[in-house]
């Protein structure tokens, strides 16, 4: 299965208070699972990484053999494409178990998107921070 996922993340204040938005959809474009995760302080490129990771391992544990991933975070993109090196030392362990987990699936393509373009996965983000809690689905 093909699956879309969008991927956002922010602090209030950076760092500040932090939260990862997971957006994940079928093929007939049918969202199958949504998440909001609070994790405290950290800063925004934290934020979005774990926001990656997050939406990788649930899109594992959907099946997923392809993934189409969208994130309006330039340095993530560019970074996971291989076009920037990752120099900050606090990014490099999520970026290494992110790419650990493209590497479980058969094709995992990054996209980076304009804010505008990723507007559900950043209601999350500030939904979470504003309860300063996870919502959403449950991880499958």
């Amino acid at each position: 299965m093909t699956v879309k996922i969008h991927i956002d993340g922010g602090a209030r204040g950076n760092p500040g208070p932090a939260a990862a938005g997971v957006v994940i959809t079928a093929p007939d474009g049918k969202v199958i699972y949504e998440a909001g995760l609070y994790i405290g302080q950290a800063t925004n490129n934290v934020a979005e990484y774990h926001g990656l990771v997050s939406a990788l391992k649930a899109a594992l544990a959907l099946n997923a053999s392809q993934v189409d991933l969208y994130s309006d975070s330039e340095l993530l993109v560019k970074q996971m494409l291989g076009e920037y090196r990752v120099k900050n030392a606090g990014l490099r362990p999520y970026y290494q178990q992110a790419l650990a987990l493209t590497r479980k699936f058969d094709r995992c393509d990054f996209a980076h998107v304009r804010r505008d373009q990723n507007n559900h996965a950043d209601s999350l983000v500030n939904m979470a921070i504003d309860c300063q809690a996870d919502i959403g689905s449950q991880m499958p």
